[in-house]
C-alpha cells in the first residue's frame, strides 16, 4: 500500500508567515460559531487522511477530553522533526507559519485534501494551548504552544526527545481559544457525522472517537469496508429503493473518479460531491460533470427505447435525478477549491474526467440492466409530469396581479433598492406587524407580517405548497423564485434583501413557527441558507426594572437567573408573552436596532444529516419524531 515517497523536513515547503490569523478567523475556518470550532478538528483529521491516502495511517482516533480540548491521534509517519533550511525543527515551521506543509508538491503526496498548508497553523493560533507529540519509530518527541507562540525551548533548532518507542505517528492536543469563537463546546453530533462520512469515503481506514465530556463516556468505532455503496445504503435505509445501489470507479488524467447511486420513491434528489476526502457543500465541477453528461445518457436511452418520442422535448437534470441519492469522490492530484474551507470545486479538467469515466461506466452497466434502467427513465417520467404541473401552478401563481410584488398588501416594503444593505423581518400576527412597521428604520428594513403557522412543506403536495397564500407572498418578497428541484429558476442574484430575518414570539408557538419557516427555506431556497442569509431575532421574555439603576432586558430563564443574584434591590420584572406586547419603542431597542439586538445566524453544518432530521421532525413518521426529543429534551437549546 505505502508509495515510494520521501517525507522528511526537506518536503516541508514555507511560503510566507502566520499572520492575522487571530484577528480574521473567519477567512481560514469559515467563522466563529460552532461550525467552524469543529473545523478546527476537521482540519486536524483531514492531515492524518493525507496520511492514509498516502499509504501510511490506517487509524485515527479523535478524542474530546473533560476540560474542553481535543485529541486527534494517527498512526502514519509522523510531521518531519528534522532540520529545515529555515535553521529550525520541520515541525515547528508547520505549526507557526501559513502555508508551510508538505503539500504543495507531489514527492510527499499525490492527493491531499490539506492543500494550502494552513490547517495546522490557524488551529495553533486559535487555541489557548496546544501539544504536539510525535514518533519517528525512535524516539517521541514533544512541542507546545500558547496562542500560537512556542513555549518549548528548542534543542540547537531541534525537538527535545521526551521518550522511547517502536510506533509512528502523531497526536494533537489542543484547547480552543474562548476570546475568539462565541462557544467553545464542540458538537459532537456533526464530528461524529463527519467522521463516519470520512470512513465512508476510505474502506481501508478506522476512526475511533470518544466523547468523554459526560458522566460515562461515549466510545465509537467507524469503519466501513463497503466504501461510498454502504454510505448510499445508509443514508436511504428508511426509504423505499426503487433500485439497487449502483457503482462505478474509473480513471482519466491523473484524476481517480468513484460514484454510487441509488433511486427511491421520493421526489427530491441528494447528490453528494466529495473532492480527496473533503465535503465540498457547495458541489463543483465534478457534480457538473456528473450531472450534465448522466443526464445525457438517460435521455439518449428514452430515446432509443422509443419512451421519448420525436415530438417531445428532453428531460431536463432534475427530471433524471428524480429520487437518486448519489455520491461522488473524486482524487484529484491539483484541486483548486473556492476559499480554505473547501466548499466548491473549481477544476475544469475534474467536469471532463467525471463525465468521462460517468459515461464509459454507466453506459455498460446500462446495456447489461435493462430493467434498472427502465426504473430510473420511470422516475424521470413522473418527475417531468409533476414538473409540467407545477410549471403551469408557477405560472398562474407569478400571473396573478393581487401577488405581485409590488401590490403586496401585507409587505410593508424599505425605500433602499441595495440589496446589500436591506433586510426583511418576517413577523406572526398583525399586532407584532403593526408596532414592528412604526419601530423599523424604513428606508433599510422591510416588515412582511404572517398570519398563524405556515403550510409545513415536508408532508405536503407541491401544488397545496403553491397554493398556499403565506408561502406566495414570501416567495414574491424575496424575488429569487425556487430552488433547483421544484422549477429550476432559483437564482441568488436577484434577492432583495441581505438579511431574512425570522421574528417569532419566544414560546412553543413561535418556535413552530420558526420551524416550519426554515423547513420551507431548506427545501425550497437552500441557498439562502448555504450563504448566510437567514436569521432568527431573538426578542427578551423580560424587562427587568430596578428602582434605582438602568433598566434591562433579559432574553430567557438563564439571564433572569443571573440579573437576580448580582442584582441586590428590589425591581419590577415584566414578563413578554408575546412580540404584540411591546410598543414600538421596545421592539425597536430589542429586536429591530442592529447596534442592540440579538440575531442567531442559520447555519447548517452538515447538509445530509440536516435533511434526515427535518424529514423526522417535519414528515409523517411518528414513532422517529418522538425517539428524538426523548434522546435531545435535555438538550434542548437550539443551535443553529
Amino acid at each position: 500500500m505505502a508509495q515510494n515517497t520521501t517525507y522528511d523536513a526537506s518536503s516541508i515547503t514555507v511560503l510566507e508567515g502566520l499572520e492575522a490569523v487571530r484577528k480574521r478567523p473567519g477567512m481560514y475556518i469559515g467563522s466563529v460559531s460552532t461550525k467552524g470550532l469543529n473545523h478546527l478538528i476537521y482540519e486536524i483529521v483531514d492531515n492524518a487522511v493525507d496520511e492514509h491516502l498516502a499509504g501510511y495511517c490506517s487509524k485515527i482516533t479523535v478524542i474530546l477530553e473533560k476540560d474542553g480540548s481535543a485529541t486527534v491521534s494517527d498512526n502514519g509517519r509522523g510531521i518531519p522533526v528534522g532540520m529545515h533550511e529555515k535553521g529550525i525543527s520541520a515541525e515547528r515551521l508547520v505549526f507557526t507559519t501559513l502555508h508551510a506543509g508538505g503539500k504543495f508538491d507531489n514527492n510527499a503526496y499525490k492527493t491531499s485534501g490539506g492543500l494550502h498548508g494552513v490547517g495546522s497553523s490557524v488551529v495553533n493560533a486559535l487555541s489557548k494551548h496546544l501539544t504536539v507529540r510525535v514518533k519517528d519509530g525512535k524516539n517521541v518527541y514533544e512541542d507546545t504552544y500558547e496562542y500560537g507562540n512556542p513555549t518549548t525551548e528548542l534543542v540547537n533548532g531541534l525537538l527535545p526527545v521526551v521518550g522511547r518507542t517502536r510506533e509512528t505517528g502523531t497526536t494533537i492536543s489542543f484547547l480552543p481559544d474562548d476570546t475568539i469563537f462565541d462557544k467553545t463546546r464542540f458538537k459532537e453530533d456533526d464530528i461524529k457525522s463527519r467522521l463516519h462520512e470520512t470512513t465512508y469515503l476510505n474502506p481501508a481506514l478506522t476512526i475511533h472517537f470518544e466523547d468523554c465530556r459526560g458522566t460515562e463516556p461515549e466510545i465509537l468505532d467507524y469503519h466501513e469496508p463497503e466504501g461510498i455503496v454502504g454510505f448510499i445504503k445508509d443514508m436511504n435505509k428508511s426509504c423505499e429503493a426503487v433500485t439497487d445501489v449502483i457503482s462505478f470507479q474509473g480513471e482519466s488524467d491523473g484524476i481517480s473518479v468513484e460514484g454510487a447511486f441509488q433511486y427511491i420513491n421520493e421526489f427530491h434528489e441528494n447528490v453528494l460531491g466529495f473532492c480527496n476526502n473533503i465535503y465540498n457543500a457547495e458541489g463543483g465541477t465534478h457534480l457538473t460533470g456528473f450531472k450534465t453528461q448522466f443526464t445525457t445518457i438517460i435521455n439518449s436511452y428514452a430515446r432509443e427505447l422509443n419512451i421519448l418520442k420525436e415530438k417531445d422535448q428532453n428531460f431536463t437534470g432534475p427530471d433524471v435525478r428524480n429520487g437518486m441519492t448519489a455520491v461522488i469522490s473524486i482524487k484529484h492530484p491539483d484541486p483548486r477549491f473556492e476559499g480554505q474551507t473547501k466548499t466548491k470545486l473549481d477544476n475544469q479538467d475534474a467536469a471532463k474526467v467525471v463525465a468521462k469515466v460517468v459515461g464509459e461506466e454507466l453506459t455498460r452497466f446500462f446495456d447489461r440492466n435493462l430493467e434498472t434502467l427502465k426504473a430510473v427513465i420511470g422516475c424521470a417520467e413522473k418527475a417531468a409530469k409533476i414538473r409540467k404541473t407545477e410549471e403551469r401552478a408557477k405560472t398562474n401563481m407569478l400571473t396573478k396581479q393581487k401577488f405581485s410584488f409590488d401590490s403586496n398588501g401585507k409587505l410593508a416594503n424599505c425605500e433602499s433598492k441595495d440589496a446589500s444593505k436591506c433586510e426583511i423581518f418576517i413577523v406572526e400576527g398583525d399586532s407584532a406587524g403593526g408596532s414592528a412597521k412604526m419601530a423599523r428604520n424604513r428606508m433599510y428594513q422591510a416588515i412582511l407580517p404572517i398570519r398563524g403557522k405556515i403550510l409545513n412543506v415536508e408532508k405536503a403536495s407541491i401544488d397545496k405548497v403553491l397554493a398556499n397564500a403565506e408561502i406566495k407572498t414570501m416567495i414574491n418578497a424575496f424575488g429569487c423564485g425556487f430552488s433547483e428541484g421544484y422549477g429550476n429558476d432559483f437564482d441568488i442574484t436577484k434577492l432583495r434583501y441581505d438579511k431574512i430575518i425570522i421574528m417569532a414570539d419566544a414560546d412553543v408557538d413561535g418556535a413552530h413557527i420558526s420551524t416550519l419557516l426554515l423547513t420551507l427555506f431548506y427545501r425550497f431556497m437552500p441557498e439562502l441558507i448555504f450563504e448566510g442569509h437567514v436569521y432568527i431575532a431573538m426578542p427578551p421574555l423580560y424587562k427587568a426594572m430596578p428602582s434605582r439603576g438602568a433598566e434591562e432586558y433579559l432574553y430567557d430563564d438563564k439571564a433572569l437567573e443571573r440579573y437576580r443574584k448580582r442584582h441586590k434591590g428590589p425591581f419590577h420584572l415584566q414578563r413578554y408573552k408575546g412580540l404584540g406586547e411591546m410598543d414600538a419603542q421596545q421592539l425597536w431597542e430589542t429586536t429591530l436596532d442592529p447596534e442592540t439586538r440579538m440575531l442567531k445566524l442559520v447555519e447548517i453544518e452538515d447538509a445530509r444529516m440536516a435533511s434526515e432530521v427535518t424529514e423526522m421532525l417535519m414528515g409523517t413518521e411518528v414513532p422517529p419524531r418522538r425517539a428524538f426529543i426523548y434522546r435531545n429534551a435535555t438538550d434542548a437549546e437550539l443551535d443553529i
